[in-house]
């Protein structure tokens, strides 16, 4: 088995989070795969500009997930770990990278992001970001 690390953007604005519909009809965070001399931090940041046209910042990281499928190209079970940060966009503005196979995507409510969302760690991460996320504005308004 391939074993890849990856990082990933949970991402919010205000009080919606932004979710991606990939080319499987699945609707997910944008994430991927760390390579090269770039931290799993840069990697987040980069692939939600890339995927989202979103400029974001981290806030923290907020937890890993794992998943497996077969690559049929490489001919091999591929297991990607991904770590997720917490981050907040600078704005509502968006552009979907189509060219990157997403076929739709956008911001949205935190209890219908998470009724869409595919995979069901994916709905507890969005959960858990938020309430870490809401924990995060609350020091802020307090400081």
């Amino acid at each position: 088995m391939l074993f890849r690390k990856c990082a990933g953007g949970v991402v919010f604005h205000g009080e919606n989070v932004f979710l991606l519909r990939n080319e499987k009809g699945e609707w997910v965070l944008p994430k991927g795969v760390v390579r090269g001399q770039m931290s799993k931090r840069e990697v987040a940041v980069d692939r939600v500009r890339s995927e989202t046209g979103v400029n974001a910042q981290v806030l923290e990281a907020v937890g890993e997930t794992n998943y497996e499928f077969y690559s049929v190209t490489r001919r091999a079970s591929v297991c990607n770990r991904v770590m997720w940060y917490t981050m907040r966009a600078e704005s509502e503005a968006f552009r979907i990278a189509f060219e990157q196979g997403f076929t739709d995507g956008g911001w949205l409510p935190i209890g219908e992001a998470v009724e869409k969302i595919t995979y069901t760690q994916d709905k507890s991460l969005v959960r858990l970001a938020h309430e870490k996320y809401k924990a995060q504005l609350a020091e802020e308004n307090v400081g």
